[in-house]
């Protein structure tokens, strides 16, 4: 009898680990992401124009410093990481 219920216990748990594991797979291949497009900019060509909200909130456009000064643009990949 007790061989009998350890078979059916572990038959279950089989069955629920399977179980799991085909709907992490689904779940997997529906939450892909797209791949990414291919960058239109290339090395030397001007950056396009784009307005952000600075730390005061005040509306800061990369086209207010054309002539004005040089700009350096840098992408971090995590905030506050030293870069």
């Amino acid at each position: 009898m007790r061989q009998k219920t350890a078979v059916l216990l572990f038959s279950i748990m089989l069955l629920a680990v399977l179980r799991i594991g085909t709907m992490q797979a689904q779940n997997a291949q529906k939450e892909a992401p797209p791949p990414a497009p291919e960058p239109n900019i290339k090395v030397g060509d001007a950056f396009p124009d784009f307005t952000l909200i600075d730390q005061n909130r005040n509306k800061v456009s990369l086209h207010d410093f054309k002539g004005k000064k040089n700009v350096a643009l840098a992408f971090v990949v995590f905030a506050f990481t030293g870069g």
